[in-house]
C-alpha cells in the first residue's frame, strides 16, 4: 500500500473518531461513526488475498447494518421529539434499536459472532486497530447516551458477552482469535457497568487498550498468530515472553496488575448497587477468561509441545527492531495497581 493511501486512511480514522467524540449531533455523531467504518476497509484488504477480502465484506455488512439500525432509531427519536441533541433520547423504540446497533458495533454477544471472524481474517496491526481503536467511537456514545438506553437489554448483553467471550476462547488455537473473544468479555464488562458508573466504562476501556495494544504489538515483532508458534518464543526472545505473560494476566485482571483494578472497581460498584447476582455472575465467568490465557503463557513461557515431526517448527525470521512504545505501554498496562487510590479520588 502506498504510504500517502495508509496516511490518508490513518487520518481518516483518527477524523472519525473525533468528530464523534466531540460531537453534541447525531448526524455528526453517525458520520464519524462511517467514516471509520469507510477508513478500515481498505486496510483490512492490504493483503489481498481471499480470507482477508471475506474479512473485510463480513464487517461491511456488519457494521452496515447496525448504522441503517442507528440512523433509522435517530430519524425515529427526532420525528417523536423534534431534537437531534445527542444527549436527547427519549423514545422508547429508538432507545431498543440504538442498544442494539450499539451492541452491534461494539460486538456485544448475541451480536458478536463477525468480531472473532473479521480478526482472524485480517493482519495482526489491523487486528489491533479493529479490537482497540475502532471501539472508542461507539463506547462514547454509549458513555453518553447510557440513561438513556434500555438497561435489561444492556445487562442481558453484557453478562451474555461475558459468559460466551469466555466459552469462546476456551479451545481456539489461532492467537487472534483469543483476544477477539477476549474483546468480546471486556467489552461486557464496559456494558454491565455504564448505566450504574459511566465513568468506569472508560476508564475500563483506557486499560483494555494499553493492554491489548502491548499483546498485538509484541506477537506482530515476534510474527506470531498461532499457540503453537510460541513454544520457543523464550529462547528467542526472552522479553518478549515476559511482555506476554504480563499484559495476558493484566487483561486477566489478576492483581498486583493494572487489569485487576477496573475489575475491582466495577464489582465493587455493582454490590454496592445490591447487584450482587451480576457481580457473582461476572466473576466466575473471568475465571474462563484466565483459563485461555494461562493457555498462551504456558505455551510461551513454561513448556514446548511435543511434535515428533520437526518440520512443524516454525522457521524464526529475525524480528523487526523494537520500538520505545512497547516498553512504555507496558507499563502502563500492568503497574498501574498502586495508583488505585488515586483513581478512586478522582471518580
Amino acid at each position: 500500500m502506498s504510504p500517502y493511501v495508509l496516511f490518508i486512511l490513518t487520518l481518516s480514522l483518527f477524523i472519525g473518531t473525533c468528530l464523534t467524540l466531540f460531537s453534541n449531533h447525531w448526524f455528526t455523531a453517525w458520520v464519524g461513526l462511517e467514516i471509520n467504518t469507510l477508513a478500515i476497509i481498505p486496510l483490512m484488504t492490504a493483503p489481498n488475498n481471499p480470507r482477508a477480502t471475506e474479512a473485510a465484506t463480513k464487517y461491511f455488512l456488519t457494521q452496515a447494518t447496525a448504522s441503517m439500525m442507528m440512523l433509522f432509531a435517530i430519524i425515529c427519536n427526532a420525528w417523536s421529539t423534534n431534537q437531534w441533541t445527542l444527549f436527547q433520547l427519549s423514545d422508547h423504540w429508538a432507545s431498543i434499536l440504538m442498544t442494539l446497533a450499539l451492541s452491534i458495533k461494539l460486538g456485544l454477544a448475541p451480536f458478536h459472532f463477525w468480531v472473532p471472524e473479521v480478526t482472524q481474517g485480517i493482519p495482526l496491526l489491523t487486528g489491533m486497530i479493529l479490537l482497540t481503536w475502532q471501539k472508542i467511537a461507539p463506547t462514547t456514545i454509549l458513555y453518553q447516551i447510557a440513561p438513556c438506553l434500555d438497561t435489561k437489554i444492556l445487562i442481558t448483553f453484557a453478562i451474555l458477552s461475558a459468559i460466551l467471550g469466555g466459552w469462546g476462547g476456551l479451545n481456539q488455537t489461532h492467537l487472534r482469535k483469543i483476544l477477539a473473544y477476549s474483546s468480546i468479555a471486556h467489552m461486557g464488562w464496559m456494558a454491565i457497568i455504564v448505566h450504574i458508573n459511566p465513568t468506569l466504562t472508560i476508564f475500563n476501556l483506557t486499560i483494555y487498550i494499553m493492554a491489548t495494544t502491548t499483546t498485538f504489538m509484541t506477537l506482530n515483532l515476534s510474527n506470531t498468530t498461532k499457540i503453537k508458534s510460541l513454544g520457543g518464543l523464550w529462547n528467542k526472545s526472552t522479553p518478549s515472553t515476559i511482555i506476554i505473560l504480563l499484559t495476558l494476566l493484566s487483561l486477566a485482571g489478576l492483581p498486583p496488575l493494572t487489569g485487576f483494578m477496573p475489575k475491582w472497581l466495577i464489582l465493587q460498584e455493582l454490590i454496592a448497587n445490591n447487584n450482587f447476582i451480576v457481580a457473582t455472575t461476572m466473576a466466575l465467568t473471568s475465571l474462563l477468561n484466565l483459563f485461555f490465557y494461562m493457555r498462551i503463557i504456558y505455551a510461551s513461557s513454561l513448556t514446548m509441545f511435543p511434535s515428533t515431526n520437526n518440520s512443524k517448527m516454525q522457521w524464526y525470521h529475525h524480528p523487526v527492531q523494537p520500538t520505545t512504545l512497547i516498553p512504555t505501554v507496558t507499563v502502563i498496562s500492568s503497574l498501574l495497581l498502586p495508583l488505585t487510590p488515586l483513581f478512586i479520588t478522582l471518580s
